[in-house]
């Protein structure tokens, strides 16, 4: 654990003084035992409408559309149901700009619920939720919180969920949490927003955007680990900004 992120990592209570288990060991079980059944019946079970039946039911609200969007994703995005469709739908609804707006704030107030959701039940309860993912997690966290925040967000095909809990859980500090998600997490949502945007009304413009996006995610990808390996001879966009820890 780096001297970002040891100070503020979550401790476990495992007892009380008289050897017998504390309330705040009882409540994380007690967390554990409803969240883990719910998350594991939402990864089995809950899938989200089609894209033309998403559109549908987020345009009938009207003027509030934006509003209903940025609420689906965040609930969304605190779950492991794949945040894509999510994405591709604000691209067909309101297009690159407005739609890669709207879906990486989506993104981020889902990402910081369950950042704190899992600071809230602890680490050895979340990783145990995180199930065949804790590996990867506590590899790449464990080590360099910004730089391992940074390379889970960018990196194509990961979920969202497992880093957000992770990150809680390991005792990332949230303000290097939100930096990294919000810098690593835009080329992604404007990649995918593009998609459903040229999916909708096909355009040389759009085609540009998805064609660029993809690559700076490429590139960034690279980058990122080679800054979590310490080989990079430049440091990740955001990560200058970090100062030593002087408390959430």
């Amino acid at each position: 654990m780096t001297a970002e992120s040891a100070p503020n990592e979550p401790r476990e209570s495992g007892s009380s003084g008289d050897g017998r288990p504390s309330w705040e060991s009882i409540l994380r079980l007690a967390g554990l035992i409803v969240v883990l059944p719910v998350m594991v019946w939402l990864a089995f079970n809950v899938r989200l409408p089609s894209l033309d039946m998403l559109r549908g039911q987020i345009e009938a609200f009207g003027w509030w559309s934006w509003l209903a969007f940025v609420g689906a994703y965040a609930v969304v995005a605190l779950t492991p149901i794949p945040v894509t469709l999510m994405a591709l739908t604000g691209g067909v609804l309101f297009g690159i700009i407005e739609g890669s707006i709207l879906s990486v704030l989506g993104s981020m107030l889902g990402s910081m619920g369950g950042y704190w959701i899992a600071r809230g039940l602890g680490r050895e309860t979340v990783l145990r939720l995180l199930g065949s993912r804790r590996a990867t997690i506590e590899n790449r966290l464990g080590s360099a919180g910004f730089e391992g925040v940074f390379m889970l967000r960018v990196m194509p095909g990961l979920p969202y969920w497992p880093v957000n809990y992770g990150a809680g859980a390991l005792g990332v500090r949230s303000r290097m949490f939100a930096t990294a998600s919000a810098i690593a997490s835009i080329p992604g949502q404007v990649s995918l927003v593009a998609i459903g945007a040229f999916a909708a009304r096909p355009g040389l413009t759009a085609g540009i955007v998805v064609v660029v996006s993809w690559a700076i995610v490429i590139a960034l990808t690279i980058w990122a680990w080679r800054a979590w390996k310490g080989t990079s001879s430049r440091p990740l966009p955001g990560a200058g900004s970090m100062s030593p820890p002087s408390g959430d």
